[in-house]
């Protein structure tokens, strides 16, 4: 009997573990954010445009932000899909920002328009 409780406990505590595996993020890999209308996201998301801006010359100006993904390496990735433009014309952007808090830095990875 007590072997047989062990073998149920042993499967209980392998169907959990695998269970938690499955709806944990890995390692290093980027995670939806709940709240992609945080205000620090929305600065994330401003900055990104900001950028952009100063380095192509480009005039958009942001809307909203529709998606985002966070990847916390030496540091955060924020993935961000937004919406920004020029007048009465919007289009869709994806932008990468990689920020360090701490030391109050941030850099635009990339900021491409969105093809669809």
């Amino acid at each position: 009997m007590k072997f047989q409780t062990l073998i149920l406990l042993t499967l209980l505590l392998v169907a959990y573990a695998s269970a938690r595996k499955l709806s944990t993020p890995p390692v290093g890999g980027y995670s939806p954010i709940e709240d992609i209308n945080d205000p620090h996201v929305i600065e994330i998301a401003n900055f990104a445009v900001t950028q952009y801006d100063k380095q192509s010359g480009a005039k958009l100006k942001f809307n909203k932000v529709i998606k985002g993904e966070s990847q916390v390496v030496a540091g955060t990735n924020y993935h961000l899909t937004l919406s920004a433009g020029e007048g009465s014309v919007s289009k869709i952007y994806e932008a990468v920002v990689y920020e360090k808090l701490w030391l109050h830095f941030r850099n635009l990875t990339s900021f491409e328009p969105v093809h669809a």
